[in-house]
């Protein structure tokens, strides 16, 4: 699959690069990306919910009533989760979330996000460029040369650059990532997947 490779002005550099079919072009795997997005999902949970069952709640033991003669069902402790300030029947505790998956089934997921990806013709390649500084207009106004401004956008780097990740932070449809960190979830959850010309190569060595 052949790519034009653009600059931050959204102009043709002329240049053309082309993209691995063993990465951008395989027969995606559905169950796959749904393990890898289950297990992304899974691992940033805190798991620190927790709720008091009976045994944990404040309160007097007294039996409340008499257990015969009322009428009403029998009532042993005011703790019971019938009532009102009682505990919770079965509530949630803390727990870890995390489960292991293995690195082929990862591949596999993240080659067919990015095939899912340039079938749609979501792939942009973009020639490397730096800001001078942090600075969040900067960078707006490439996504608004790129025509792009309206749409939930991942930027992969070939290695961490501050000032890009600074100057996108504040922006809720971008996200600027490394190479190295490249996964199912934020492949598929972006609308354009704008790369740098020099993260190719790296994303093919990290894939293959």
């Amino acid at each position: 699959m052949e790519l034009e490779v653009i600059n931050r002005e959204g102009e043709s550099t002329g240049k053309k690069v082309t993209l691995a079919d063993t990465i951008y072009a395989i027969e995606p795997n559905d169950h796959v990306i749904y393990l890898d997005v289950k297990q992304h999902m899974a691992n940033r949970r805190q798991g620190t919910h927790k709720a008091k069952e009976r045994a944990e709640i404040k309160g007097s033991t007294r039996k409340l009533k008499k257990q015969k003669g009322t009428g009403t069902a029998r009532a042993g402790s005011i703790k019971s989760p019938l009532f009102r300030g009682g505990g919770r029947v079965f509530g949630p505790r803390p727990r870890d979330y995390h489960f292991k998956l293995n690195r082929k089934v990862k591949v596999l997921a993240r080659k067919s996000a990015l095939t899912y990806k340039a079938k749609e013709n979501n792939i942009t390649i973009i020639e490397d460029f730096n800001l001078e500084t942090p600075k969040t207009q900067d960078y707006q106004k490439v996504l608004k040369n790129l025509s792009v401004t309206d749409n939930k956008t991942l930027l992969i780097l070939p290695d961490h650059n501050n000032n890009l990740y600074l100057s996108s932070r504040n922006l809720p449809k971008a996200k600027v990532i490394s190479c190295n960190q490249v996964n199912t979830y934020e492949v598929l959850n972006a609308d354009k997947v704008l790369i740098f010309e020099s993260s190719i190569e790296k994303i093919e060595n990290l894939f293959n």
